[in-house]
């Protein structure tokens, strides 16, 4: 009796082996294959989605190539990654249910954790996704010159969680990306040097624009920048009537972080120019006025006396 009742069990194990190797099995077999065929179809559309981009950067000559190449492959390790996570999670998930264990309790523990980790991490998590997103909008690249949250200066690196600031005086600042209000990029695609041209009230201002006109057309036609400058001077004329000065307002277009250089030289030359044809830029002074029945001073020489000393 206990020889028949031990082959009925054995006989009932070989069964439910049987139906799962049929059944179980078969799917975790085409699962897995699934799994590689994921996985490779996600590097290849990667890899391709990553050669378009650059060959379409290479074509673009307002680009820096080497810039966009670091800023599309960090993107895209960033996707992968991320695309990878998804493919395993899934996969386990599956492979678990296949062997018979319940992965509800694992899903509800996995979320109570997540949940706590991401109270936790919230800054990082934020910090990452601005990351991210600066990223892929291409707001900023390293070696711009850039004003963040007021604080101007150099982008020296270009992090997920962070970015590093150089200013003229040498000093590194270091911004969370999450904590960004304000990004104003100073040298994306092209920049510009600014005038605002102070003269005295006295000075015929067609004579000042044609001479700034002038001096913006030799610095342009000079070969030392003129490769460096994109268009010529912008003479938008006669701009605010100041306190002491008549101030008129130039702009010339020049390349990313070129706009400085030229500019010096501009003023350099516009500052001969005016000393060669008596153009005064006036200083802030004061007038006193007496009235019109008080008569102004005046200084009376004793003759006899100063022949005398």
């Amino acid at each position: 009796m206990n020889n028949f009742f031990n082959k009925e069990l054995v006989r009932t194990q070989l069964i439910k082996v049987q139906e799962w190797i049929i059944t179980d099995l078969t799917a975790i077999v085409i699962i897995t294959i699934a799994l590689f065929i994921a996985l490779k179809f996600g590097k290849y559309f990667i890899h391709g989605l990553t050669k378009t981009l650059l060959s379409h950067s290479e074509k673009n000559e307002k680009i820096d190539t080497l810039e966009a190449e670091k800023r599309i492959k960090t993107l895209m390790g960033i996707i992968s990654g991320v695309f990878r996570i998804m493919v395993y999670s899934i996969y386990f998930m599956i492979l678990l249910q296949k062997f018979g264990i319940n992965i509800a309790p694992i899903l509800a523990s996995a979320g109570i954790i997540g949940l706590a980790v991401g109270f936790g991490a919230q800054e990082l998590v934020r910090d990452v996704i601005s990351g991210f997103f600066i990223l892929l909008e291409d707001q900023i690249r390293t070696g711009d010159v850039a004003i963040i949250n007021g604080t101007g200066g150099l982008v020296e690196k270009i992090e997920l969680r962070t970015i590093t600031l150089r200013d003229f005086s040498g000093v590194v600042h270091i911004f969370q990306n999450g904590k960004i209000n304000t990004l104003s990029n100073r040298t994306k695609e092209w920049s510009a040097a600014v005038f605002e041209i102070g003269v005295a009230y006295k000075e015929d201002v067609q004579q000042v624009m044609d001479i700034m006109a002038q001096i913006g057309k030799e610095v342009q036609e000079d070969a030392t920048f003129t490769q460096s400058i994109l268009e010529p001077i912008e003479i938008m004329g006669l701009d605010q009537f100041g306190d002491s000065a008549l101030i008129i307002k130039a702009r010339i277009k020049t390349k990313p972080s070129m706009q400085w250089v030229i500019s010096r030289e501009f003023n350099k030359r516009l500052k001969v120019a005016f000393d060669k044809h008596n153009i005064e830029i006036p200083f802030p002074h004061t007038t006193i006025y007496w009235g019109d029945k008080i008569a102004p001073l005046h200084l009376e020489v004793n003759d006899s006396k100063i022949s005398k000393s």
